[in-house]
C-alpha cells in the first residue's frame, strides 16, 4: 500500500479492518494505558512522578515497603501481560489467524516493569537527594522545586540543605547536613519507623553490596562508598548525560567531592563550595593526627599497616585539595550565570570556564 515511511491517512483508511464494535476492546485498551502510564511515573523522569514509590505503601520498614512495592509492580504486570493476550485472542478470532499465530506473550514483551530491589533502592536514594536539594518535599508531592522562587514553607518535615551544597566522603567528617550519611539517617527517620533506622541501612546496603555487607562492612561505609563513586555515574546515566545533579570533584584521590543542584545554582555557589573545602580541610588534618596517634599506639603489624595507609591516602587527599582550592579561587574571582535554557552541556562547560571543576558527564 505504502512502501515509504510517509503515512498518510489515505493508506490507514486503507487497512483492512475488522469492525465489531466490541466495548471490550476499548475497556482493555483503556486499563492497559491506565497500568503503563503508573508504572512509568513511578519513576523520577516521568513529567508526572510524584513521590519514590517505596514511600506511598504505609508500612513501618523500608523491606516492608521494598516487599509491598513488588508485589503492586507484579500485579501490574500480570494484568497487563494478561489483557494483552486477550486482545491478542480477540483479534485473532476477528481475523481468523488461529493457524498463523497464537496469543501468548513471553514476559520481556511486556512493556511494564518488575520490581528490581537493586534498581529501586537506587532510585528510593535518588529521591532523598532531590529531597536534601529541594527537588522533592516529603510535604508535596510531584516536582517542587525547578527553579523560581524559593519557597522555604514546602519544606516541613525534612529541610533542604540551605546552601545547595552536599559533600560526598569516605569518611564521616562532620555531625551536620554536610553529610551525606546523617542526611540520610535523618531522612529515613523521617519516612519510616525510627526504630527501624538500623535495619533499613542494612537493608539499603545488603542490597548495594551484598558480598561486602556479609563480610561485614558496616552498612554506613557501603552506603557511603556508593555515594562517593557510582551515584554520580548513575545518575547521568538515567538523565542520558544531562545530569540534574552536578559533582565537584578534585581528582582521582577524591580528596574532595560534592553534589549541588543545577536549578538553585547561583553566582554565590563557587564561593560556598570553596568554603566547605576550606571546612573539610582542618578536620582531615585532625584525622591525620588520630590515625597517627592510632599508629603509634598500636603493636599488631597488619593494624600499622592499616593507619599507614589511611595516613597516606588523606595526605594526597590534602594535597589534591589545595590544587582543587586554587581552581575553585579562580573561578570564584569571575563567576558565570548560568541560563537553564541553554542546556546542561552549554552550561556544564561554561561553570568550568576551561578548569577540570566537575565530574565529566
Amino acid at each position: 500500500l505504502n512502501p515509504t515511511m510517509n503515512i498518510q491517512p489515505g493508506t490507514i483508511s486503507e487497512l483492512p479492518y475488522v469492525n465489531n464494535n466490541d466495548t471490550a476492546i476499548d475497556k482493555l485498551v483503556n486499563v492497559n494505558i491506565r497500568l503503563s502510564k503508573s508504572d512509568w511515573d513511578a519513576f523520577e523522569i516521568s513529567w508526572d512522578f510524584q513521590k519514590s514509590p517505596l514511600l506511598t505503601q504505609n508500612v513501618a520498614s523500608l523491606h516492608q515497603a521494598y516487599d509491598s512495592w513488588s508485589d503492586e509492580a507484579l500485579t501490574r504486570f500480570n494484568q497487563l501481560k494478561s489483557n494483552e493476550e486477550e486482545l491478542n485472542r480477540i483479534f485473532i478470532n476477528l481475523y481468523g489467524l488461529q493457524d498463523e499465530l497464537t496469543p501468548e506473550e513471553d514476559d520481556k514483551e511486556v512493556s511494564v516493569r518488575k520490581a528490581d530491589q537493586v534498581r529501586d533502592i537506587k532510585a528510593f536514594l535518588s529521591y532523598f537527594i532531590g529531597c536534601v536539594f529541594g527537588r522533592y518535599s516529603l510535604d508535596q508531592d510531584g516536582l517542587v522545586y525547578a527553579g523560581g522562587d524559593w519557597d522555604d514553607s514546602k519544606y516541613t518535615t525534612f529541610k533542604p540543605n540551605k546552601e545547595n551544597i552536599i559533600l560526598l566522603t569516605d569518611r564521616q567528617y562532620f555531625d551536620d547536613d554536610r553529610d551525606i550519611i546523617v542526611r540520610l539517617k535523618e531522612f529515613l527517620t523521617k519516612t519510616f519507623d525510627p526504630e527501624t533506622l538500623t535495619e533499613n541501612m542494612d537493608f539499603i546496603a545488603q542490597t548495594l553490596e551484598p558480598k561486602k555487607f556479609e563480610r561485614g562492612t558496616s552498612a554506613e561505609d557501603i552506603i557511603r562508598t556508593y555515594f562517593l563513586n557510582d551515584f554520580y555515574k548513575d545518575h547521568a546515566k538515567i538523565y542520558q548525560k544531562r545530569p540534574i545533579y552536578w559533582e565537584f570533584n578534585s581528582g582521582r584521590n577524591k580528596g574532595f567531592k560534592a553534589l549541588m543542584y543545577l536549578h538553585r545554582y547561583n553566582t554565590e555557589q563557587l564561593p560556598m563550595v570553596r568554603h566547605y573545602l576550606h571546612e573539610l580541610q582542618p578536620a582531615m588534618n585532625d584525622l591525620i593526627e588520630v590515625d597517627q596517634n592510632l599508629l603509634d599506639q598500636e603493636t599488631m603489624a597488619s593494624a600499622k599497616s592499616k593507619y599507614r595507609k589511611a595516613i597516606a591516602t588523606l595526605n594526597k587527599q590534602m594535597n589534591e585539595i589545595m590544587k582543587y582550592d586554587r581552581i575553585l579561587d579562580h573561578l570564584s574571582q569571575n563567576p558565570v550565570d548560568l541560563d537553564l535554557d541553554d542546556g546542561v552541556l552549554v552550561n556544564h562547560d561554561k561553570l568550568q570556564q576551561g578548569e577540570k571543576l566537575l565530574s565529566k558527564l
